[in-house]
């Protein structure tokens, strides 16, 4: 993204960084908890907005979601929630699918404008579509929220980058020094699925990673780190990961993390494959691909984002700011890790199995990096936007 477009991400950002004032029918994003408001609740945040904002079409509010891409897990996920909360709340959901592509997230956004929705919830990859994106809703003042990729002038709400790539890079130096033994996992490779296309965001996690990684597995060989491009899908990342399993030497311990989970499954097969997966290790980020979670034996871990309750947040927010409340600059998910052990306190359907592997986030290591991570030079612009802590 380019300069101008990075201080407009900051001066939105400072702009809207009232506090909230007080709960909106039982919302406060400060305070939320991330489960589901009554129908009773959101339909009354609806009627009370359309006091203050009028629906466009003068009968009832009409929403626009933008989707990453409809067919894969996570966003199947985070559809489901929104659209399960803007049917309790009696609003309709207009829903486009970008393709992972930034023409077509542009093409959607004109459609959107057309139609006249009222609000907007933009989950586009293309960082470098950004600010052409919101010209276009600019136009008539229609408000959006951006899902894990900021957007100038929208307010953000997704993953907390730094502390969910800090917590699973933490967890693999730890499930692999348990696997391999400390000394060993020294004379292995971290492969980091990346996604530079997607810009700074996403970028807090890939770093936040090789951080939490690092933190733990104290002088592990720099030219031991490989990094390669998923471009957000699990072909590439198998393609990819395919292209470096030759400068990994037979033997030695391949420890893999990336930007999503279908990414990390996509690295895992080219594993596989190769006939090379009794080496392996890994960890996911998401932790909506339950299935593979539940059940391989290589993919140990994931950082849970939970995808099914954004729309939890996401319709409240939309409502919120319909209704003139002051809407955060930036709200995040809280992650937790979701192992064998405890998948079945998330996803009902599969049992736990195993014990307690007694992992602990590295609070002390975490605040160190974190301090650190605000001095950055390729962070200026998005300060805002970083956790607090």
């Amino acid at each position: 993204m380019k300069t101008h477009a990075r201080l407009l991400v900051a001066a939105a950002c400072l702009a809207a960084s009232a506090a909230y004032a007080d709960d909106f029918h039982g919302f406060d994003p400060a305070k939320f908890d991330g489960n589901m408001l009554s129908a009773e609740a959101l339909q009354a945040m609806a009627a009370d907005a359309s006091k203050v904002t009028p629906p466009k079409n003068g009968s009832k509010y009409s929403i626009g979601f933008a989707n990453l891409q409809r067919d894969i897990a996570f966003g199947v996920l985070v559809e489901k929630g929104i659209q399960a909360n803007a049917d309790a709340a009696g609003v309709e959901l207009v829903v486009a699918d970008n393709r992972l592509d930034g023409p077509t997230a542009l093409a959607n956004a004109k459609s959107f404008a057309e139609r006249k929705v009222d609000y907007v919830i933009e989950f586009q990859t293309d960082a470098n579509f950004g600010q052409t994106v919101m010209d276009v809703f600019k136009q008539d003042g229609t408000k959006v929220t951006a899902i894990d990729i900021p957007m100038p002038g929208a307010s953000f709400f997704g993953v907390n980058n730094p502390k969910s790539g800090f917590m699973g890079g933490s967890y693999l130096a730890t499930a692999a020094a348990k696997q391999f033994g400390a000394d060993t996992v020294k004379s292995g490779y971290l492969v980091i699925g990346a996604l530079p296309q997607s810009g700074v965001i996403p970028r807090m996690r890939t770093e936040g990673q090789r951080a939490g990684f690092l933190a733990l597995t104290k002088d592990f060989p720099a030219d031991h780190i490989i990094e390669i491009d998923t471009k957000n899908t699990l072909q590439e990342s198998y393609t990819q990961m395919n292209n470096v399993l030759g400068r990994i030497p037979p033997g030695a311990p391949i420890l893999i993390i990336a930007i999503n989970d279908q990414a990390t499954m996509g690295m895992l097969q080219a594993v596989r494959a190769a006939g090379r997966v009794d080496q392996a290790i890994a960890v996911g980020n998401g932790a909506d691909e339950a299935e593979a979670l539940a059940t391989d034996p290589k993919l140990v871990a994931a950082t849970g984002s939970f995808p099914g309750s954004y729309g939890n947040y996401l319709i409240p927010i939309a409502l919120s700011a319909l209704a003139g409340k002051a809407v955060p600059e930036a709200t995040f998910v809280t992650h937790q890790m979701v192992t064998k052990a405890n998948i079945c306190k998330f996803y009902k359907e599969f049992a736990c199995a195993g014990e307690a592997d007694g992992y602990t986030f590295p609070e002390a290591e975490f605040a160190s990096y974190l301090s650190g991570l605000k001095k950055e030079n390729w962070l200026k612009g998005y300060e805002a936007i970083l956790p607090k802590q």
